[in-house]
């Protein structure tokens, strides 16, 4: 049973016809979607977050992280070596990680979470998936240990990708039209307490 939301208003032929057969292949199509769009949304705030980096780095001076090339090698066996570490390894994990979780921005966009409160989200998203893989790994430490200056350089960072790759991924999406969210939102602009859903047909366009 749904909360306070916004969109259509309650009737029971709304919620028949939201329990009815969905339409055929709405909801691949647009996984489909998001799934290249997103590896190209993902690719793109890659791309943007090292330009940020080199730039601050060039100013601050901090030398460039190795941690993604160590966690790769951790995750896939691979022989570890103290110190500086394979370019390509580090760069795959980077970008690899980059381009794969852009696809959960566009099936965001895709869905209708758009905008900059959609890409806020994401950054938490981009943050949290960067601790699990570090830590589990043993290749990083808590973020409330670290100095407080590389949290702040590290947030900002994540931040740039999160809202690079959601401008990509928002741009992408808006191309097929509004998504189902968005279909429902502006049914009743505005916020309405008890309101039901879209019927299925309608939710993708149809």
């Amino acid at each position: 049973m749904r909360g306070p939301a916004t969109g259509a208003g309650t009737s029971e032929s709304c919620r028949t016809e939201w329990v009815g057969a969905d339409v055929p292949g709405t909801r691949q199509t647009m996984l489909k979607r998001a799934l290249w769009q997103g590896l190209i949304a993902g690719t793109a705030g890659g791309v943007v977050m090292t330009l940020g980096e080199k730039i601050e780095q060039a100013v601050t001076g901090r030398p460039g992280s190795h941690v993604p090339a160590r966690v790769l090698q951790r995750l896939t066996g691979m022989p570890e070596r103290p110190g500086t570490q394979p370019l390509p390894v580090n760069w795959a994990m980077h970008y690899g990680q980059a381009a794969l979780l852009g696809v959960l921005r566009s099936v965001m966009a895709q869905a209708g979470l758009r905008g900059p409160v959609a890409s806020a989200k994401f950054t938490v998203v981009r943050l949290t998936n960067d601790q699990i893989l570090e830590n589990a790994t043993g290749v990083g430490a808590p973020p409330p240990t670290w100095p407080r200056t590389e949290l702040v350089v590290d947030v900002l960072h994540k931040a740039v990708y999160a809202f690079t790759t959601g401008a990509v991924a928002d741009a992408l999406a808006a191309r097929s039209g509004p998504g189902p969210g968005q279909r429902h939102a502006a049914v009743r602009p505005g916020r309405h307490a008890h309101v039901g859903p879209l019927p299925r047909r309608h939710a993708y366009g149809a």
